[in-house]
């Protein structure tokens, strides 16, 4: 893509920060989507070699993903391992064929084949509305191949860079190098797509929802500034320099300081680690992290007909219990609906899941469910010297708090809590807290609904950005309702991986912070270098600002003035 260039001294861009720390380097741009040319009408006598050329096309791009995927591990083997399946889908190919023989040829045959499922998962919404840009992806790559052009992926300059791109597609971010990338930049996404998840994942400086960025060309050298979500275009070597110092007094930092998380006088908060995925394990044990904050179990359920039984569910969870031997570990009952919709738990019929029969309330539609991995749960920690603790995803009123810790109780569960994920359970938390032993915030989704902004839709991205003051209220609302009752109060939405935002939750009341394994030292650290009283008083200000922008720079100014 090209843009006006831009001169030195010229205003940062803005957007969102999701990634911490610092880094420079020259821009790289994803390769833009291949352009179709104007459409030609088929003859019959083409017909045969035109169908066979789409779906010679797609089977080109399921392959691809499928050499990839072998070559990956992880995460990254099984990203691409469903979208080659997507590619592969006969439904897609026959799609296809049928626009062909109207007389399309067969690169806008593909494309109108792709564009009737996205109408179709656009207007399921939720988890299937996310996947319209896992298409988009698809359909790029089917369309250059049969223009004979290469597939669109990540650029290889033959030098580290700083990517920048509209957006990121899954089978991208699965297969990025931290060696050669060393920034993110994106024009679209918000705080918790899987741009700024992986960013937090891989320790990489990133700004996101930055429509600036489409400025930037090829060979720039930018400035990423992942904690204040600025990007500096041709910054001058004096600003390089001092940022890289202050990247490697950041490291430093965080490096010197270990164990138990607390503020610099003291007041514990307790530092731990979110895990979703079998293959996330080994690095989340071996993090230096008082336990397990946010055990996601849907991979349990994902992609399969009929819910896992009690001894498959049981085994699981034992390995996560051991390998957190002595520490806590939280686990989240079952969040499906929404964005995660399972065909034995979800209606298929619901016109908005978000709002729908979602986390908890699916126990009331299948209450066997919930049963069955509240029991699995207490066998698999029966043994084992975890600290287990089990909490319901999406709880609204007291009532479903009540029945929840009485079930988990029932099954010898002896520490029960509640997420709030939504305002009525914030304003309501001192009635939760009073049924629970312990409340948990998911900033990711709360912040959605606070703000009724989707959090898939990138043009609302600064609403759902966690320093918006009336986010930070209701999390002020909570751990004081908590903290009146005696009970700790956590964050485990990605609001908890940022440094600096770390000090305002501490200072609102929030007891402990749970994020990505690789975003806990730099937390750590800035903990260490405040007192409680000085969290305090930062928190104040956010609360006090206008928006999410001057919450972030009172906060960052007024802590730079006492550091």
């Amino acid at each position: 893509m090209t843009g006006a260039p831009r001169t030195a001294g010229a205003a940062p861009l803005h957007g969102i920060g999701v990634g911490g720390g610092t880094a420079s380097g020259p821009v790289a741009r994803m390769a833009p989507p291949p352009a179709l040319p104007a459409p030609r009408t088929v003859a019959d006598a083409e017909l045969p070699a035109e169908v066979a050329a789409a779906r010679a096309a797609l089977a080109a791009v399921a392959d691809d993903l499928a050499r990839r995927a072998a070559a990956a591990d992880g995460e990254a083997a099984d990203v691409l391992t469903a979208l080659g399946m997507m590619a592969a889908d006969p439904a897609l190919a026959d799609s296809a064929e049928a626009q062909v023989r109207e007389g399309q040829d067969a690169p806008h045959a593909l494309a109108e084949a792709f564009a009737g499922f996205a109408a179709t998962l656009r207007a399921a919404g939720g988890y299937f509305a996310e996947r319209v840009a896992d298409l988009e992806d698809l359909r790029d790559r089917a369309v250059a191949h049969a223009l004979g052009l290469p597939m669109p992926g990540l650029p290889d300059p033959g030098h580290p860079y700083v990517l920048v791109a509209a957006d990121l597609a899954p089978a991208d971010t699965a297969l990025l190098d931290p060696a050669r990338v060393r920034a993110l930049v994106t024009e679209e996404g918000g705080p918790t797509s899987h741009t700024a998840i992986l960013a937090k994942i891989l320790g990489l400086p990133a700004v996101v929802a930055c429509p600036g960025a489409a400025s930037l060309t090829d060979g720039t050298p930018v400035l990423v500034d992942g904690g204040a979500g600025t990007v500096l275009a041709d910054p001058s070597a004096e600003r390089v320099a001092a940022a890289a110092a202050e990247e490697e007094r950041r490291r430093r930092a965080a490096a010197r300081v270990g164990g138990p998380g607390r503020t610099a006088d003291g007041h514990p908060v307790r530092l731990m680690v979110n895990l979703g995925a079998p293959h996330e394990l080994s690095a989340a044990a071996a993090a230096d992290s008082e336990g397990v904050g946010l055990f996601r179990t849907e991979f349990l359920y994902l992609d399969r007909t009929t819910a896992p039984d009690a001894e498959e569910q049981s085994a699981a969870y034992r390995q996560v219990f051991e390998a957190f031997a002595g520490r806590r570990v939280v686990v989240r009952t079952l969040d499906a609906g929404a964005d995660k919709p399972l065909p034995f738990a979800t209606a298929a019929d619901e016109p908005n899941p978000a709002l729908g029969v979602r986390g908890l309330r699916t126990a009331v539609r299948d209450p066997g469910l919930l049963d069955t991995q509240l029991a699995a749960v207490a066998e698999a920690a029966h043994g084992t010297t975890a600290d287990v603790w089990v909490m319901a995803p999406m709880v609204s009123v007291p009532a479903e708090a009540l029945a929840f810790a009485e079930q988990a109780r029932e099954h010898g569960l002896r520490t029960v809590g509640a997420m709030v994920e939504v305002p009525a359970a914030a304003l309501r938390a001192g009635r939760l807290a009073e049924v629970c032993d312990f409340l948990s915030i998911g900033t990711n989704d709360l912040a959605q609904y606070a703000f009724a902004a989707d959090r898939m839709l990138g043009s609302l991205a600064g609403l759902l950005d966690p320093w918006q003051p009336a986010l930070l209220e209701l999390v002020r609302q909570t751990a004081e309702a908590g903290a009146a009752q005696g009970r700790p109060v956590g964050v485990c939405g990605e609001a908890a991986a940022d440094p600096l935002l770390a000090l305002v939750l501490v200072g609102l009341g929030v007891t402990s912070l749970s994020a990505a394994p690789g975003c806990l030292a730099d937390v750590r650290a800035s903990l260490a270098s405040r007192t409680l009283e000085e969290c305090r008083e930062l928190a104040r200000l956010a609360l006090a600002a206008l928006d999410a922008a001057s919450a972030r720079t009172r906060v960052a100014e007024a802590s730079a003035g006492t550091a």
